[in-house]
């Protein structure tokens, strides 16, 4: 049952897709809300020797969660400048990036109000860093605001690529980066080329990195089934593991065999 839904949320119409992933995120707060989780994602661990970063003692439980930011930011400048991230979640990728890479301001902008008053609340003492509450489709900002957006394991939630992307390349100053990755299934990716082809932001970077995020699955899969295991409750916790990636689920064998893939790539705005 949780397979077919999985696959509706990813190819519904618009209008449903946005609803629902409305509803399954503001769930995910509301049962968060006494946890500690500052990340959702599926995590990057690297392949071959490639270097890591270095965290501080207090972040590297997170370590594999903060990994996929550092991939998605370290070819970008970041110190000194203003940064949007569109789907902030919990806040912890705006915590690592706004800490380890001195930006001016960081800004994370979600459209569950659940995630950003919990977001907010757990990283109230970084003093460059907040969270509100917004549209990927419809962004609350002024063209030519920020020097760089970025967009980690988001974007599968939109109702509409081609109007999000508009929006980021509104948002952005002329030469700013853009920096996207997140998962796809394979029927989506013609879908996903002609929508990035349509924005009118020059491709700069691209690489696949699944393999990266299949080893880091596997890598935290025991933690996420203890925190499953004491406290989700039981009628969520089949939507729970699906949802995390867990070995054997649907989400993480669709991962391994193919069906689905996991793109990183790099945009300028001319």
């Amino acid at each position: 049952m949780i397979t077919y839904f999985w696959k509706f949320l990813l190819n519904s119409s618009p209008k449903v897709k946005r609803a629902m992933w409305k509803w399954w995120y503001q769930t995910l707060a509301q049962y968060g809300l006494n946890l500690n989780w500052t990340f959702m994602n599926y995590g990057y661990a690297s392949l071959n020797g490639e270097q890591v970063p270095e965290l501080e003692e207090g972040d590297e439980e997170s370590r594999f969660f903060i990994q996929l930011y550092h991939f998605t930011v370290y070819h970008l400048a970041l110190q000194n400048k203003r940064v949007l991230e569109i789907g902030s979640g919990r806040g912890g990728g705006g915590s690592f990036v706004a800490r380890y890479h001195q930006s001016e301001e960081y800004i994370g902008v979600d459209f569950s109000q659940k995630a950003v008053q919990l977001a907010n609340k757990l990283h109230d003492h970084i003093p460059n860093l907040k969270f509100v509450c917004g549209d990927a489709e419809n962004l609350p900002f002024d063209d030519n605001t920020f020097d760089a957006v970025i967009n980690v394991e988001s974007s599968h939630c939109y109702g509409d690529m081609v109007a999000f992307l508009q929006e980021v390349k509104r948002v952005l100053k002329s030469g700013g980066k853009f920096s996207w990755t997140d998962f796809r299934i394979k029927s989506n990716l013609a879908y996903l080329k002609n929508s990035f082809e349509q924005s009118g932001l020059k491709l700069v970077r691209e690489e696949t990195i699944t393999e990266n995020v299949i080893k880091a699955l596997d890598e935290i899969h025991d933690k996420k089934m203890t925190v499953i295991d004491d406290y989700v409750p039981r009628f969520l916790k089949s939507s729970f593991m699906q949802f995390a990636g867990v070995k054997h689920s649907k989400v993480y064998d669709a991962f391994v065999n193919g069906d689905t893939v996991y793109l990183g790539k790099v945009f300028e705005k001319p």
